[in-house]
């Protein structure tokens, strides 16, 4: 078991916005998701995250560059081995998000993709073995209050992406708050008419 007190190893940015259709095409991609949360870690060569993933080098440099082309990635460090220098990748930011209903300057922005379908697929195998915590809720609020309370997930998002890296599993952590426009409501009492 190993633990990095500091995640990761390298300075970032707290939160960058993404507001072109090529950063959000960039981190719509499973294997690029996963690539970014490594970095989390710590600061990673192309050699090291192929070995992770299980997939070729040329695969993952392909990946990194599309990354790295949408500065979504940056070398952070570089070392000589032999004739050859070898490049650290890391993050620009600890979070991205999406700059929503905004439009860059290349056109509108694609949507970003449904980490709820990521989340599902990921966790199936915990849910089969009893091993899921999970947590479903409903409340009639107004918009402004639902911003407010977005913003207390995020900082708790924040709060999990600084937790030290130690132990022998990685656990996912999705949320999500979304209006529901047909959802059941009851009618109003007599001293709300």
């Amino acid at each position: 078991m190993s633990i990095n007190s500091s995640v990761p190893d390298y300075e970032l940015a707290d939160t960058v916005e993404l507001t072109t259709a090529e950063q959000v095409r960039a981190i719509s991609d499973p294997l690029r998701t996963t690539i970014l949360g490594l970095l989390h870690e710590r600061a990673a060569t192309v050699t090291e995250l192929a070995t992770a993933v299980g997939r070729p080098k040329s695969t993952v440099a392909h990946h990194v560059k599309v990354l790295t082309d949408a500065g979504i990635l940056r070398v952070v460090r570089t070392r000589r081995v032999r004739a050859i220098e070898e490049r650290f990748y890391g993050r620009a930011a600890r979070m991205f998000y999406v700059g929503l209903g905004r439009q860059g300057q290349d056109g509108m922005l694609p949507h970003d993709f449904n980490d709820f379908e990521v989340a599902a697929e990921e966790s199936k195998p915990a849910y089969d073995a009893g091993e899921m915590f999970s947590l479903i809720r409903h409340a009639r609020i107004p918009a402004d209050r639902a911003s407010e309370f977005w913003q207390q997930v995020a900082a708790l998002v924040h709060d999990f992406d600084q937790l030290p890296r130690s132990g022998d599993t990685t656990y996912g952590f999705t949320v999500g708050l979304y209006p529901i426009v047909d959802y059941p409501t009851l009618p109003p009492t007599d001293d709300e008419i």
